[in-house]
């Protein structure tokens, strides 16, 4: 039986009744004649900081065959709500370029096989609006809340293909999404 950690923030975590990927892998893959243990260890609000604090009991103490790790948005969020404002990103690119590097070198050291998936994109809900509508975000756009977060995208991309490592571009899946004229907006609890 393969193992399949899924690891990441709340794009992955259990979210109630809400169905998410891992949901999917472990209903699914037996239906394909793939017996599949997936455990998901997603933690809502997690960077990739959080993410190297329990790295070992959230993902190597499961002797995982593959890892599908999904960080981001909580990385680049700049918290302008904050007393005094925050103007920077949480996690510089800097910084979670070298933790989701640090997953994958660990990953195959311990011969498991790692998958990076990009962030989702966000769309403005009122909350965000209220706590992130100014600059740098662009409040006015519809995209205007991926501003940073477009880059650490671009970044899963680039480690990704530096490092030869499977890639699900749910960035640019979502992005483009558009079928019977639904948007991406439709995708998203917030």
């Amino acid at each position: 039986m393969t193992t399949i950690v899924a690891f990441g923030d709340s794009t992955t975590a259990p979210r109630g009744s809400l169905t998410v990927y891992a949901d999917l892998l472990r209903h699914e893959l037996p239906q394909h004649g793939i017996p599949a243990n997936v455990i998901n260890s997603g933690v809502g609000g997690n960077s990739t900081a959080d993410g190297r604090n329990r790295w070992q009991t959230a993902v190597l103490d499961h002797k995982p065959d593959i890892t599908i790790i999904q960080f981001g948005i909580n990385d680049s969020a700049i918290d302008l709500y904050k007393t005094p404002p925050v103007t920077t990103p949480r996690l510089s690119l800097t910084q979670y370029i070298a933790n989701i590097e640090y997953f994958i070198n660990s990953l195959r050291q311990h011969h498991c096989q790692p998958v990076l998936m990009t962030p989702n994109p966000l769309r403005w809900a009122p909350r965000t609006l209220e706590l992130y509508g100014q600059p740098p975000y662009r409040p006015t756009e519809v995209d205007g809340f991926n501003v940073i977060l477009h880059d650490y995208a671009a970044a899963i991309r680039d480690i990704a293909k530096r490092h030869h490592t499977p890639l699900i571009d749910i960035y640019t899946t979502f992005q483009n999404y558009s079928p019977n004229g639904t948007t991406t907006a439709d995708l998203l609890l917030d």
